[in-house]
């Protein structure tokens, strides 16, 4: 088969979108070699290594290339012949693609604009909306990577359930390789961490609820650990940085973004020497901070409900995110319980075989076949 991809993000997003792109990409080149590999890439970075098998294809005309966006988004179709699969990897496919004969494919990761629109800005929601319900709409085969998801395109897209095939994602997999301690404590003292201490890696926006950790930490006192951040925000932030003065405890929390331009390569070290990921988000698509601490065998403390107990299986503590004394409790378990810590790690690193990347590209390459075979085509 020649397969095409969307591979904006491959390029040019380092975080969340980016990581998934990469990692299927090259699993499926890896694990697939007797396919041809088509990467449609508005602009090409360090960030991805194409290999063998995989052609890169860019904007030809003056005009696409002028209008790399206008390209991806529509102009990209007349470039699409030769394919028998294109697979939108984030919430979107080219306009006009269900007119080409091309078995196309989505991969919505969420819809948490749809759940939560006040937290944007209106005309984000508005292109973000334009855009998925496109996808769904048109695209032969959407990819959900939670049931979660899969039940929100039905509520709120009405897309038919049995367009919908759920492939969870994997993470890169050097979370999964140990990393000596005396990396761990290099890193530490590099960027001038705490030789104990709970993490959180996320956004530091309202529905992540970072607030929540700092209450929780507020009616701890001295009997938690410090708290490192690794995440960035604005207005939001400002309020916890507030919350956190108010309650005394700025030399307990550690933002790395205000310390120093962290290194992606220190992220497992980060994870491993943690006591525990505190991941008290409202919610989510999928989580993929949780997956990445339960390859590190680092224990996870996360809400209930949403796509939580898909991604932490029974490896995690599970929190009401809104109940800051909830969360407390599950921290002063960790702290004080020995056995439990390890039993989450055992189970935490099992339960993280159900998202290799060999297994997703599996999945993915079975939901291709599939496609082909049935003749998806509006």
């Amino acid at each position: 088969m020649n397969i095409g991809f969307d591979a904006k993000r491959a390029y040019q997003n380092r975080t969340g979108l980016g990581n998934y792109s990469r990692t299927l990409i090259h699993s499926l080149a890896a694990g697939y070699p007797e396919h041809q590999y088509f990467l449609y890439a508005p602009k090409v970075t360090g960030l991805f290594t194409p290999t063998a098998n995989m052609q890169v294809v860019q904007p030809e005309k003056a005009l696409h290339k002028m209008f790399r966006s206008a390209w991806r988004s529509r102009f990209v179709t007349k470039q699409l012949a030769a394919l028998d699969i294109y697979h939108g990897l984030s919430h979107e496919i080219p306009f006009g693609i269900h007119e080409t004969g091309v078995t196309s494919l989505v991969t919505m990761h969420d819809l948490i604009f749809e759940r939560y629109p006040e937290q944007y800005n209106p005309i984000d929601v508005y292109t973000y909306r334009k855009k998925a319900k496109y996808a769904a709409e048109k695209a032969d085969v959407v990819i959900a990577i939670s049931q979660q998801t899969k039940d929100d395109l039905v509520h709120f897209y009405n897309t038919p359930a049995e367009k919908i095939a759920v492939a969870y994602q994997a993470c890169d997999p050097v979370f999964g390789m140990p990393v000596p301690g005396a990396d761990i404590r290099a890193m530490l003292e590099k960027y001038g961490l705490p030789r104990e201490y709970f993490l959180y890696v996320g956004s530091i926006i309202e529905r992540k609820n970072l607030m929540g950790i700092v209450k929780a930490m507020s009616l701890l006192g001295d009997k938690t650990l410090p708290l490192v951040v690794l995440g960035d925000g604005s207005g939001y932030k400002k309020k916890v940085q507030e919350c956190i003065k108010s309650h005394q405890l700025e030399n307990r929390v550690f933002f790395l973004n205000d310390i120093a331009r962290f290194a992606y390569n220190d992220l497992p070290a980060l994870y491993q020497g943690a006591a525990a990921l505190i991941y008290p988000s409202v919610f989510e698509g999928f989580g993929i901070p949780i997956l990445e601490a339960l390859w590190s065998k680092t224990p996870v403390i996360t809400s209930q409900g949403s796509c939580f107990h898909e991604t932490g299986g029974d490896a995690a503590l599970y929190i009401d995110p809104l109940r800051p004394d909830s969360i407390a409790h599950a921290m002063e378990r960790v702290v004080g319980d020995s056995q439990l810590v390890s039993s989450m790690r055992l189970k935490g690193l099992d339960h993280a075989q159900n998202f290799t990347a060999e297994r997703t590209a599996a999945v993915v390459m079975e939901i291709y076949q599939h496609a082909i075979r049935t003749g998806h085509r509006k």
